[in-house]
């Protein structure tokens, strides 16, 4: 289920399951700037191999990954998918947006998006209850958003990125209920 696109002051925010031309964008995203708090950027070999993991997403059952589009270009990423957290099956959720995108609402609107694809899955049984999200600790504009979002922040926690790696970040955890929430997402801020 993909929304409708968002109308945020005149523009089009919209997500598009991830494909082959994603792979500029994602070259866009591995920048030092874009990746300061995740360790910084990939070689190409491993960009490769993560578009081709972005690709095979949906195949898997366990989640997808978005490109972000306003209006038909291609200004970020937003993802979810399935993993062990502390003993319980959750899906964590994360986002880029370019540079020159950032501070315009996208982030809010994609992140509206995503949380009703995830709520709509989440819908059927057998599958995890939460949307997490575990932005570095010194990343304040993703944990605005996540706050704006609805997240209701669990706290720090050491946190492995990229995953199997052994290297622990600091992150906080961030959660939001996907089944019982009442509190309704807000996509009007940057």
């Amino acid at each position: 289920m993909i929304p409708k696109p968002a109308r945020l002051r005149g523009m089009d925010v919209r997500l598009e399951p991830w494909s082959d031309p994603a792979l500029d964008l994602l070259r866009r995203i591995n920048t030092p700037q874009m990746r300061r708090h995740v360790s910084g950027p990939e070689p190409e070999e491993q960009l490769l191999a993560r578009h081709r993991r972005y690709l095979a997403m949906p195949a898997t059952g366990r989640g997808c990954m978005f490109a972000v589009l306003l209006g038909d270009e291609m200004v970020g990423s937003i993802a979810y998918h399935q993993r062990d957290w502390q003993n319980e099956q959750i899906y964590e959720t994360g986002w880029n947006v370019l540079p020159p995108y950032q501070g315009r609402g996208i982030a809010s609107a994609a992140g509206t998006a995503l949380i009703t694809i995830v709520r709509e899955v989440a819908r059927h049984s057998d599958t995890p209850n939460s949307l997490h999200a575990f932005p570095s600790v010194e990343n304040a504009p993703s944990n605005a958003l996540c706050h704006r979002l609805g997240f209701t922040l669990l706290g720090p926690c050491d946190f492995e990125y990229p995953p199997g790696s052994g290297s622990l970040m600091r992150s906080n955890d961030w959660r939001i209920d996907l089944v019982n929430s009442g509190r309704t997402a807000v996509h009007d801020a940057a």
